[in-house]
């Protein structure tokens, strides 16, 4: 096998092949990530030619946001049945047609079909659930880095490739814009096919920082039986607990307060104060590239400090940057400060989660306890989706969606610090490899 004898090739010179399969799975979120944002640059141009109202067009991608956040418990049964190459690949397609033939839309439904059902399922089954299965899997050391690290593809995917989805509709029209994805889409799933594996000992490794001793002397924990009961059971499990429902409350907000407001509807904020497309866009490109820094340094800190109190902060100047955004007259410099600190804490509170989901609920549950935590998130998604296009369609502004979700964030901010601490870290080795616990 091609992987295998690559794998070999690579070790040879000290390189472990967990890299290749994370740089795939970044590579893949990225795209997804592109496609999931990409509507946003495309609700005015629709509204002009189908004469659709931002509401309308809002509601399809507020189903969208909530079916990618609902796949996210199933898609980690997809992967322990299917594997990670059969997931990827079928989300990548489901994605790749969707972009294709929302070129031929012409009606509302048909809108629905391929954005709210096809986009939706399909960047479901490779959401944030499929980074914190690749970490777990594939890397015992660096795991909190490179969570970060995917994570920040989910969300820069979703901002960067905006201004020239932007510049490519200005001068070429809407529909020029779905190029890029679709063929990124193939190209992604090809690389897929060659080089994703589904564990380290497919290629006949161990995961990266572990050695052979260590995996001799680890306890083996008890595998979560993966069926699609599973994730009903681990929900009602987790039902009982505060801290699940203070996590999925929060990442509710988290969100109410990116993805559906800000992702969604920013250009068209903009529009509305006199900022064209391709600037807009530039700004959320701006927030992309913050964030891309901003989240894998989430993940280093995740590995070294109290998560509830990065939560805390991240949340807190969220939501004081979504205050200050009306205010900030929609200008290079208003709209620069707001990107820089928006934009840091974008998905920073993935990183922080995760590990709070990891030390609230043990190693093998964690993965499907933060699938249903990010199906909030999505929910939150949908809820602002949808919220703020109805309030700027009867209001004609988008003034208190902004303050609604700066409010929210805040009572987030205080929502984190109610968790119970996790036990006091002792220092040395042990302590290192309780702060890398599987997912």
């Amino acid at each position: 096998m091609f992987a295998t004898s690559f794998s070999a090739w690579l070790a040879r010179r000290g390189i472990h092949y967990g890299w290749i399969v994370a740089a795939v799975t970044f590579l893949t979120m990225l795209t997804m990530s592109a496609a999931l944002g990409l509507p946003g640059a495309m609700m005015q141009p629709l509204s002009k030619e189908f004469g659709w109202s931002t509401g309308q067009i809002s509601s399809a991608m507020a189903l969208r946001f909530a079916l990618f956040g609902l796949m996210g418990p199933f898609a980690a049964v997809l992967m322990e049945r299917y594997g990670l190459r059969a997931v990827m690949c079928i989300g990548l397609a489901l994605v790749g047609s969707g972009m294709a033939l929302v070129t031929f839309a012409s009606q509302l439904w048909q809108l629905f079909i391929v954005w709210s059902l096809m986009l939706g399922i399909g960047t479901g089954m490779t959401a944030m659930v499929l980074g914190a299965v690749v970490a777990s899997r594939w890397f015992v050391g660096r795991r909190g880095l490179v969570i970060g690290m995917l994570t920040a593809s989910s969300a820069t995917g979703q901002l960067a490739f905006l201004p020239l989805a932007a510049w490519m509709i200005q001068h070429w029209g809407w529909r020029s814009a779905v190029v890029p994805v679709f063929l990124g889409a193939i190209l992604i799933a090809l690389l897929c096919l060659l080089l994703v594996r589904n564990r380290p000992s497919d290629v006949g490794l161990l995961p990266y920082g572990q050695t052979a001793s260590d995996a001799a002397a680890a306890p083996v924990a008890a595998l979560v039986a993966m069926n699609w009961r599973t994730p009903f059971a681990i929900l009602r499990e987790a039902s009982s607990n505060r801290t699940f429902w203070i996590l999925a409350g929060t990442f509710f907000i988290c969100g109410l307060s990116t993805n559906g407001l800000v992702q969604t509807h920013f250009i068209s904020l903009c529009g509305d104060n006199g900022m064209g497309a391709v600037p807009a866009a530039s700004v959320l490109g701006m927030m992309g590239a913050f964030d891309f820094v901003g989240t894998i340094l989430s993940g280093w800190l995740s590995d070294r400090y109290d998560n509830r109190k990065l939560l805390f902060w991240y949340y807190g100047l969220r939501g004081l940057s979504l205050f200050w955004l009306p205010h900030s007259d929609f200008t290079f410099y208003g709209l620069g400060l707001f990107a820089m600190f928006y934009g840091l804490d974008w998905v920073a509170t993935v990183p922080p989660t995760v590990k709070l989901a990891s030390a609230a609920f043990g190693p093998q549950k964690a993965g499907l306890i933060f699938g249903w935590v990010f199906a909030a998130h999505q929910l939150g998604a949908a809820t602002a989706a949808y919220g703020a296009g109805f309030a700027r369609t009867l209001l004609l502004t988008y003034s208190p969606a902004l303050y609604t979700a700066g409010a929210a964030c805040l009572l987030a901010a205080g929502m984190v610090m109610l968790i119970r601490r996790p036990g006091a870290l002792v220092k040395g080795p042990a302590a290192a490899q309780a702060r890398l616990s599987p997912l």
